[in-house]
């Protein structure tokens, strides 16, 4: 398995994200809050920083990034399909080793939990 995050990777759609939400099991892997979906087809993943903790958009950029590039780099280790939300929840900019300790820990737990 390759080491991309292809634009059919990325979770987008208004009915989709909210089956997501409703539909979904969700645990906190802190700092980040996760739901996920067993799918059909290949997983989507939807990177998250709210507003109201990031006002300014190159913070909320950069948290995202950091979320996507953790999640890249340890995709390996799911399984099957799934559709992931990764919202982030802490209010200061934690490093990258802690977000990716933290998607390491979710999709290990998502991938037992399938």
């Amino acid at each position: 398995m390759g080491y991309g995050f292809p634009k059919q990777n990325k979770l987008c759609g208004q009915m989709r994200i909210a089956a997501l939400y409703k539909e979904g099991k969700r645990f906190t892997s802190w700092p980040l809050r996760v739901a996920f979906q067993p799918t059909e087809g290949d997983t989507r993943v939807l990177v998250w920083a709210p507003k109201s903790l990031f006002k300014r958009a190159v913070q909320r950029n950069r948290m995202r990034r950091l979320m996507r590039e953790a999640y890249r780099l340890n995709q390996a280790i799911l399984t099957s399909p799934y559709i992931i939300a990764f919202n982030y929840m802490e209010k200061e900019e934690l490093p990258f080793s802690v977000i990716e300790k933290a998607v390491c820990k979710a999709l290990k737990k998502i991938n037992g939990n399938g």
